[in-house]
């Protein structure tokens, strides 16, 4: 099973067991046996049959505007929900220092992992020990922070730190001085952007596959907001899954300006630069690589599953919590 992107405008619908993405390069069948999730970035019609037919094969919708922002997620019925584990999620949530402890755990992971990347491109040259040095303090900063708050905020720092060292990986046209989102300001912005949704939704749609409920958030605060586990779980592999991969992109000379437009005040890539990044970002989810605990080969993709069934543990009692490091 793979996840399906409609890039185009048309119509989704279904007849029997099969989907059919109608567009003006014609009408493609889908079978719907073959589809994990499906991504939404063309204006696409629709009916709410089409939407029983997901919930009835499990398939998760998720929706982008036309400036590739993250609108939402069609999230089909949960069929593996568990009433007790539902209720160790919100224990763990009520209780201040369970809570504080897996926000700790999600910062640290973080951060650990942005050392590990940055190392990564120090032992092949690149002058990186003061940044790295001073994200090592952070970490150990991170045990004595008092609230999530002074989590959030030590995080915030760290990742400053940290995309400021990125004009000493990166050509000059992609450096990163300052952080800006809605809209981003520059190419290196939109790309940020554009993968870190694309994380959130990938962990969101593995969430699905598990019995946790994607609602009660540690990290980030779970109130009004429809969904936060998944961004919480997210932070420990932006540095691995997306920062990584736009590394690899523009220091490969894959991306450049002509993958990008401006419009409405911001920077977005364009229709061949989104294509061609969804095409590496779902080549990366497939790589496999030897896992240090399973001693298999497991995908980028099924290592956030891995990393759910850890949290279900943790919320059991049956094995603590602790977060997916990068073999750098």
């Amino acid at each position: 099973m793979k996840p399906i992107y409609v890039f185009s405008s048309g119509r989704l619908s279904r007849r029997q067991n099969t989907l059919f993405l109608e567009t003006e390069e014609g009408k493609r069948p889908i079978p719907v046996k073959q589809v994990s999730e499906i991504y939404v970035f063309g204006e696409i019609d629709f009916n709410k049959r089409l939407l029983e037919f997901l919930t009835q094969n499990k398939i998760p919708m998720h929706f982008y505007n036309r400036f590739d922002y993250y609108v939402g997620t069609y999230y089909p019925r949960e069929f593996l929900s568990s009433g007790y584990l539902t209720l160790k999620q919100a224990e763990h949530y009520l209780k201040p220092s369970m809570r504080m402890k897996l926000a700790e755990l999600f910062v640290t992971g973080s951060l650990e992992n942005l050392r590990r990347v940055l190392g990564y491109y120090h032992r092949r040259g690149v002058e990186l020990e003061d940044v790295i040095q001073n994200i090592l303090e952070l970490i150990e900063s991170a045990g004595q922070a008092q609230t999530i708050p002074e989590l959030m905020a030590l995080e915030g720092n760290a990742r400053e730190v940290y995309y400021h060292a990125w004009s000493r990986i990166l050509p000059p046209e992609f450096a990163l001085d300052q952080r800006t989102k809605r809209p981003p300001t520059s190419p290196i912005n939109a790309l940020v952007s554009f993968l870190n949704s694309l994380l959130y939704a990938l962990v969101l749609g593995q969430i699905y596959q598990t019995h946790l409920d994607p609602r009660i958030g540690y990290l980030h605060e779970t109130n009004y907001r429809r969904h936060s586990l998944n961004l919480d779980v997210a932070e420990i592999f932006k540095p691995i899954y997306v920062d990584r991969l736009i590394f690899r992109l523009v220091n490969r000379q894959q991306l450049s300006s002509k993958h990008f437009l401006r419009e409405s005040g911001g920077v977005f890539l364009n229709d061949k630069g989104r294509q061609m990044v969804v095409k590496e970002w779902e080549a990366f989810l497939q790589t496999t690589y030897k896992h240090p605990t399973l001693k298999r080969s497991v995908s980028w993709r099924t290592t956030i599953r891995l990393e759910l069934y850890k949290l279900e543990k943790h919320f059991l009692g049956d094995r603590p919590y602790q977060p997916f490091k990068h073999r750098s």
